[in-house]
């Protein structure tokens, strides 16, 4: 695994050592020693997996303590704009976020520490990710900020005419009304 500090250094891009033949190709997509010393010694218990086609936006998501939740994502088929957000307030990067394009052809996987909002939007149809969480989903800790805040004014790549929300994903609050996390606070 090469494991890459992104602009924000919690967030950290994962590229799995692939070795191919006539036959496909082997890679291991974690590696838990590797994992713990070199990005965030993380203990993954849940693994979700979803299923779009282009268009669909999903975010800026995220739980609050005591549920709050670090992301190891990845793309298995299709490709999405994976997005992190800080939500750490006081923190030197506040509300920046890391862009980063996952595809089941470039094979990256993207590591969003607790205390950032996550969302992507899926670039290609039959897009299937795959995320583990090192907390259990929690509907009374669950949170969220609106995509489109223009505070933080994202480019998830795809036309305004395009984007394909859930009923809830259109009416979160902005970053500035929303709960968030405290810098000074200790999330792992």
């Amino acid at each position: 695994m090469i494991i890459t500090k992104t602009e924000i250094s919690e967030v950290v891009s994962i590229e799995p050592i692939v070795r191919g033949d006539s036959r496909g190709y082997f890679m291991e997509c974690f590696l838990k020693d590797k994992f713990n010393k070199e990005v965030n010694a993380t203990d993954f218990i849940q693994e979700n997996e979803s299923f779009s086609n282009r268009g669909v936006l999903r975010g800026l998501h995220y739980q609050l303590p005591p549920a709050a939740q670090s992301k190891l994502i990845r793309v298995v088929t299709g490709k999405i704009l994976d997005v992190a957000v800080d939500i750490r307030v006081g923190s030197p990067t506040f509300g920046k976020c890391v862009i980063m394009e996952l595809s089941a052809e470039n094979k990256k996987q993207l590591f969003i520490p607790r205390g950032f909002a996550h969302g992507f939007s899926v670039l290609e149809d039959n897009t299937i990710v795959q995320y583990k969480t090192d907390n259990y989903y929690s509907p009374q800790d669950e949170a969220a900020i609106l995509w489109s805040d223009p505070a933080l004014g994202i480019d998830w790549g795809l036309n305004i005419d395009e984007v394909i929300l859930s009923e809830k994903d259109k009416f979160h609050p902005l970053l500035k009304d929303a709960k968030l996390f405290d810098y000074s606070s200790k999330l792992y």
